[in-house]
């Protein structure tokens, strides 16, 4: 495999990671177990699926290109480039621990960790149950070398053999020269035209996004560097059901239970949710996933303000509804909310000499992210043994508390929270007002 040039986005994620601020992604899947030895099994599993999975097999490598390919590539110089590991060994990556009894909590101690940058940047680890009777496994991959769409490709080369849809081939590109076909330029300088009037747009609403905030203290205070995750699992028939009485989207009900859970958790915690409508960012994947190169990241998003100071569940569901609707008709190429879509426009030496000064602006832009990461509605399995449970778990910006991840597998709804372990010490109680949300909203919805 020849090295690939990480995608403008992919280079953000990798320059704007600190020691304190890992950009990783992750899930925490919980598998079913007949003996105490599963775990280990599956542990050894991993180990030997890994090496024939090329996309585990990739480093990332920081690269200065030699002159004469930065002046065809401009825009690449002083980047990083996504290549084979002449070193990789399986058992750098999967890790197998002792039994726990809170799987949960000995995942979010691993989430702190970063990844070793010298290495292809994942993880496995596996967790058995102090029973014997489970086992988890959380996954951890670098932000720049997948999104969750790549992910879960990659977690399923490990996992026991799925039919999944094969990538079309990559197209042959021809071969370029030094400079540009001078026929080209004309419907290049339109598109740059056209890129630039929209990323004029793009931060201009970005701007106006910050204007009269009414976030909370809890979703944006000081980071620690420190994490805690949580997890919670509802029924997809009871969220259809709220969704087929009130109109609008699985998405948008799912996107109104984040919003009720927090004004429940604000109250209960003594912080009030009073006029409180924080800025949530739903990111929108600019790919499909059958696309025949999936490695980079090609995300833009959605900026809304969560309803949580509206005290009726079900006008909170349609002020996101009506929320969301003005998002999709404005499309996910403009707005506030499309802010990492700007990545392309910045050269890669630009990324690698300001992420380190960038990294903190997140928290100007919006105070806690809200995504959806697509699973296989067919049934997973590690060594025979069934996927019951899993929970996607999304980076934690710096500045930012608070992130929620969402997915539907198996007729289970799993929300899976990650938040500042300080900052954020009850977020069990979040979690439990997530599922106590859904009965308030079924209950409303009732005649």
């Amino acid at each position: 495999m020849t090295p690939d040039p990480l995608a403008p986005l992919d280079l953000a994620f990798w320059n704007i990671e600190s020691a304190e601020h890992p950009m990783h992604l992750g899930a925490l899947g919980v598998f079913e177990a007949d003996s105490p030895t599963a775990g280990a099994h599956a542990a050894d599993l991993l180990a030997a699926r890994a090496p024939a999975v090329p996309g585990l097999r990739m480093r990332i490598r920081d690269t200065w290109q030699p002159p004469l390919a930065a002046l065809r590539r401009p825009f690449a110089f002083g980047g990083a480039t996504r290549e084979p590991d002449p070193r990789f060994d399986p058992l750098d990556h999967v890790r197998l621990h002792a039994p726990t009894t809170d799987f949960h909590a000995r995942a979010g101690r691993l989430m702190e960790r970063p990844l070793e940058r010298g290495r292809p940047p994942w993880e496995a680890h596996v967790l058995p149950a102090a029973d014997g009777g489970s086992f988890a496994v959380l996954f951890k991959f670098h932000h720049a070398l997948a999104d969750g769409l790549r992910a879960l490709t990659l977690a399923a080369g490990v996992l026991d053999p799925l039919d999944l849809p094969a990538p079309r081939p990559r197209p042959e590109q021809p071969p370029r020269g030094l400079l540009p076909d001078v026929r080209a330029l004309p419907d290049r300088l339109r598109g740059a035209l056209s890129d630039a009037g929209r990323a004029l747009d793009i931060g201009a609403a970005a701007a106006l996004s910050t204007l009269d905030v009414r976030s909370s203290p809890a979703l944006t205070a000081a980071s620690s560097g420190t994490r805690r995750i949580a997890g919670v699992a509802v029924d997809l028939d009871d969220v259809h059901h709220v969704r087929k009485t009130t109109g609008g989207t699985v998405n948008d009900v799912l996107i109104a239970v984040v919003a009720g859970a927090l004004r429940r958790w604000l109250d209960e915690r003594g912080d009030g949710s009073e006029g409180v409508a924080p800025r949530a960012l739903i990111p929108v994947s600019k790919r499909r996933p059958r696309t025949a190169h999936p490695q980079g990241n090609r995300l833009s998003g959605y900026l809304m303000r969560l309803p949580v100071g509206d005290p009726d569940p079900l006008s909170r569901l349609g002020a996101v509804r009506a929320a969301m609707d003005r998002n999709k008709d404005a499309g996910p190429g403009r707005g506030a909310g499309a802010v990492a879509l700007l990545a392309d426009h910045v050269p890669a030496l630009g990324h690698r000499l300001g992420g380190p000064l960038v990294s903190g602006a997140a928290r100007l832009w919006f105070d806690l992210l809200v995504t959806s990461v697509p699973l296989p509605s067919l049934g997973l399995r590690l060594g025979g043994h069934p996927l019951t449970e899993v929970y996607p778990l999304a980076p934690l910006a710096r500045g930012h508390s608070l992130a929620v991840a969402v997915s539907t597998y198996r007729g289970q709804v799993h929300y899976g929270l990650v938040a500042d372990a300080k900052a954020v010490p009850d977020l069990d109680r979040l979690a439990r007002a997530m599922a106590d949300e859904v009965e308030t909203l079924l209950t409303a919805c009732r005649p």
